[in-house]
């Protein structure tokens, strides 16, 4: 079997079941990811504690040694980027976990409608009901061909009869109405604007007005 890192294991794992954890890993491994569970838990919880604050409540809780503590604190910090879906994976658990109390609590107390409600919202939020998301075969999916046609029939439209002769006589129709235009160059206006409108008297008026 391939040898994981711890932060590996906790990605893929660190909200799944203890009884699932057990089966895919060794006791020692299944102890660690439980412990940074809670620790993982308890950042959540104190997003503004420091390093120390941390190692000193991990070396408490759970009879460790500071380096042990400081090696949970560097795989804590290296789930945080995956914070948002952690946090809806912690979400989910901790759902999981409060339905499967409250069936519990309500199988002592022999209340069969309690259990029965916690039993249905268990399997609605899971999801049992529905099967198993299949995996599309994309390599078996056939490119569908396509060739390009100026055949309007392909389309359900009736093609005009010798198109390609009308659209002929009628360029030669609209050269033929248009031959007297003539493209020239653009070239500047010479307006000789100071004859036109006086400019220098219109300037000295309005001097005389403004004083």
């Amino acid at each position: 079997m391939p040898q994981h890192s711890t932060i590996e294991i906790c990605r893929a794992d660190l909200f799944t079941a203890k009884s699932e954890l057990e089966l895919r890993y060794t006791e020692n491994v299944v102890a660690r990811i439980m412990r940074i569970r809670e620790e993982y838990n308890w950042f959540l919880s104190n997003p503004d504690s420091k390093d120390r604050q941390f190692v000193e409540t991990a070396m408490a809780r759970h009879g460790i040694e500071k380096s042990a503590a400081y090696a949970d604190l560097k795989v804590v910090k290296a789930l945080l980027p995956h914070l948002a879906s952690a946090t809806r994976d912690f979400h989910r658990y901790r759902y999981n976990e409060m339905i499967l109390e409250t069936f519990q609590m309500a199988k002592k107390r022999k209340d069969t409608k309690t259990m029965e409600k916690a039993a249905s919202s268990y399997a609605k939020f899971n999801r049992v009901d529905l099967e198993d998301e299949q995996v599309v075969p994309y390599d078996m999916i056939v490119v569908q061909p396509f060739t390009a046609t100026d055949d309007p029939t392909v389309l359900g439209i009736k093609p005009i009869p010798n198109i390609r002769e009308k659209i002929r006589m009628l360029l030669n129709k609209y050269r033929a109405e248009n031959i007297d235009i003539e493209d020239i160059e653009f070239e500047e206006a010479d307006l000789e604007e100071t004859d036109l409108f006086d400019m220098e008297e219109d300037d000295g008026k309005q001097e005389e007005n403004i004083l």
